[in-house]
């Protein structure tokens, strides 16, 4: 841009790529700003309220706005001419009103309107959420004076290190380790799970960094090392390592396990390396020369050593290391073990069950059609919406800019209305399990193990629930005829007769009522009753005896509802009853449980003081939007402060009940194994002759890993495949 400045005028001269426009500022007070661009021929000035755009060429002309009003005899067309008589008062009050007054007898005090933030909360902002091309600018807009910078982030220098090239250095490294009774490493792993293979390391040792190759004589002496009960191993994402050296033994530290418990609902990208050291070092960006798997090791190993003492601190800080040691770190190896071992899935059977759903799904799209009488893309959400709202007239929701809403809560709102309905979200149910398992699965099942390895995620949920990938196995339906079908197709593999599912009954219900101890819900489980036919008992009037299956059922889902901070709303859509038919449930619910009202109002109390809630073992979930002015985004808050003690103290239960399982399993010395966690489940795999040990050793496990003040109570089924283990 180039500024031309002198005279009643300031005109500017932009580029912008092949065009070139002219602003001019008549009389240089803002006001009748005229803009000409070459490349439009587009030659207008803003005019004022009430006339129209005044030709640009008029301002260029006579200079001003007075100018013009002045030499209106002179300007050529009637229309035009016209316009300026008639709106003279106005164009000069638009001016007086778009004018810019600067001479008010203000006192100019500039020590007033200097900005000075708060450098070392602004810092850790840009630091939390990686802005790092900001924190540079504000350095230069704020650059440090007395050490209170921002600390430009800059490369990192790379580290020295040494390749470890001689055999016997390997055993010089060994015993310094051995000395220091730590061992702070990162491993070099490539491949996937079941075939990872190692390919080297790096240690840090005190001041100095090697890097040792695995293809070098000695290696295995490393190997033994991570073996050694005695030297603690310290790393960054430490279960691959476990299924290369399932011996791995000693005290465990996992900085990224650690990260993830104190910070449970960040995304994934905060618990990699980079991040761990800006948020917790403020240390600068890494090198970018990492290309080469040494430097990323050995860049990897020197983090680690730098963060290990201020996560350990944290963790003891926030109350949380006995949360870590006696649950996390030790699940780490049962679940690399569960991942290794994968389950078996009948290859025939599932390509005989893809063509049976292939022609199954076209059979449904016929009756769509059919009903729908025409044929379109049931896929599109804009066709559909077409077909369901204009040909069909079935009562829609608002119209949106790209259409009507087909989601599946909109079609269960019309699942009564008209037989399309069923049709349509059957369709998407088969479409979907076929994407994601009929034809997902076939492409995970290893060549040389025919197993599915899936991945178990310990850092991915903010209550502590594990979850799966590859296939994700949390999402197969559980009641479904076709989620039966899905489950049908992991049987036991070569050696095994059965798969036993051992499923916790009620398990956050149980967590309820003792975390509430509401009088009615403790004697209904010590009592052995059916917790809904009780709680629909109290709720409706009705005595026990004469429960219905309706009423039960609307009970069950308040139960459950109340857990997950369902509304009046939400009841009234599950129940498909009025709004004020289920504020009714709900209010008499708590009237006859008062110790679950007490309990849920004090937990949401206690999170807006606290600003986080935690589970019976010390799991703590932040919930920074509960102090949010938005009242959608604090409400969705209270909700997962209701749920969230309750959920998160099952998931660590279950988790306790993974370890005690695999321990009792190890020391029976039996063949039988676990293979899966979904959800409140444990799925084995079982020889015939030991379904009455494992059967009586799971009880034991489960039932009494943790003392409530209500039993916890296990289902256990046998099958030939997963769905008649269900």
């Amino acid at each position: 841009m180039q500024v031309f400045a002198g005279g009643p005028g300031r005109f500017e001269l932009f580029e912008d790529g092949s065009a070139t426009a002219l602003a001019l500022e008549c009389g240089g007070d803002g006001s009748a700003v005229f803009t000409a661009s070459a490349a439009s021929g587009d030659y207008r000035a803003a005019g004022g309220a009430g006339i129209p755009r005044m030709d640009g060429r008029l301002l260029l002309q006579y200079g001003s706005l007075e100018n013009v009003l002045e030499h209106i005899e002179d300007v050529s067309g009637k229309k035009l001419k016209e316009n300026l008589n008639a709106n003279k008062d106005l164009a000069i009050l638009s001016k007086k009103l778009a004018t810019i007054i600067r001479d008010m007898p203000i006192e100019f005090n500039e020590e007033a309107y200097i900005v000075s933030p708060d450098k070392a909360k602004l810092s850790e902002f840009c630091r939390q959420h990686e802005f790092k091309n900001v924190m540079n600018r504000l350095e230069v807009l704020f650059p440090e004076e007395d050490g209170l910078g921002f600390g430009m982030v800059v490369e990192h220098m790379m580290p020295e290190y040494h390749v470890v090239a001689d055999p016997e250095e390997i055993l010089a490294v060994i015993a310094a380790v051995e000395e220091e009774r730590q061992m702070y490493f990162s491993p070099l792993i490539k491949g996937r799970v079941p075939d990872l293979s190692i390919e080297g390391l790096a240690v840090s040792l005190g001041d100095r960094l090697v890097y040792i190759d695995a293809k070098m004589r000695n290696w295995d002496k490393v190997l033994s090392l991570l073996e050694n009960d005695n030297v603690a191993k310290i790393t960054h994402d430490i279960k691959p390592v476990y299924h290369i050296c399932p011996l791995l033994s000693g005290q465990i530290f996992d900085v990224m396990l650690a990260a993830y418990l104190l910070d449970p609902a960040a995304n994934a990208s905060a618990y990699g390396l980079d991040s761990l050291m800006s948020t917790h070092l403020g240390q600068e960006s890494p090198p970018t020369d990492l290309a080469a798997g040494e430097k990323t090791a050995v860049w990897s190993a020197f983090c680690i050593r730098q963060l290990e003492p201020k996560l350990r601190e944290a963790l003891e800080n926030q109350n949380l290391f006995k949360l870590y040691e006696e649950i996390e770190a030790p699940l780490l190896a049962v679940l690399a073990s569960m991942e290794h071992v994968g389950i078996y899935v009948n290859k025939k059977h599932l390509e005989k069950m893809s063509a049976e759903v292939s022609l199954h799904i076209e059979e449904l799209l016929k009756n769509i059609y059919v009903l729908a009488g025409t044929e379109f893309n049931v896929n599109s959400p804009k066709q559909l919406g077409e077909i369901l709202f204009e040909r069909l007239e079935l009562p829609s929701g608002k119209k949106t800019k790209t259409g009507y809403s087909t989601n599946a809560e909109v079609l269960e709102e019309l699942r009564d209305q008209h037989p399309i309905i069923e049709q349509v979200l059957s369709y998407r149910l088969w479409m979907k399990l076929k994407s994601t398992y009929l034809d997902g699965l076939d492409n995970l099942i290893d060549e040389k193990t025919t197993r599915i390895h899936s991945t178990f995620n310990q850092m991915v949920t903010a209550t502590g629930r594990l979850s799966s990938s590859d296939p994700n196995l949390q999402n197969i339906p559980v009641r479904t005829a076709e989620g039966k079908k899905i489950r049908e197709l992991f049987e036991p593999g070569e050696g095994y007769d059965y798969l036993l599912s051992a499923d916790y009954s009620q398990i956050e219900l149980r967590v309820l009522a003792h975390m509430s101890g509401d009088k009615n819900f403790l004697e209904a489980f010590n009592e052995g009753q059916d917790i809904h036919a009780r709680t629909a008992s109290e709720v409706f009037d009705i005595p026990m005896d004469q429960m219905t299956a309706e009423y039960r059922g609307k009970a069950k889902a308040v139960n459950f509802g109340i857990v997950y901070g369902i509304s009046d709303y939400g009841l009234s859509r599950d129940l498909r009853i009025s709004r004020k038919e289920a504020a009714a449930y709900i209010a008499s619910y708590f009237e006859k449980c008062p110790g679950i009202k007490t309990f849920i109002d004090g937990v949401v109390e206690k999170a807006h003081k606290d600003g986080y809630v935690t589970t019976l073992f010390g799991r703590k979930r932040y919930l920074p939007a509960i102090h949010s002015s938005n009242y959608n985004l604090r409400t969705l808050a209270e909700r997962m402060a209701m749920n969230t003690p309750i959920q998160g103290s099952a998931a660590d239960i279950i988790k306790l009940a993974m370890l005690e399982t695999k321990r009792r399993l190890e020391q029976a010395n039996l063949k039988s194994r676990v293979l899966l966690q979904v959800h409140d489940e444990l799925v084995l795999e079982v020889v015939d002759a030991e379904i009455e040990i494992v059967s009586s050793l799971l009880k034991q496990a489960m039932q009494n890993v943790v003392k409530l003040s209500v039993p916890l109570t296990i289902d256990i089924n046998i099958g030939k495949n997963w769905a008649a283990a269900k």
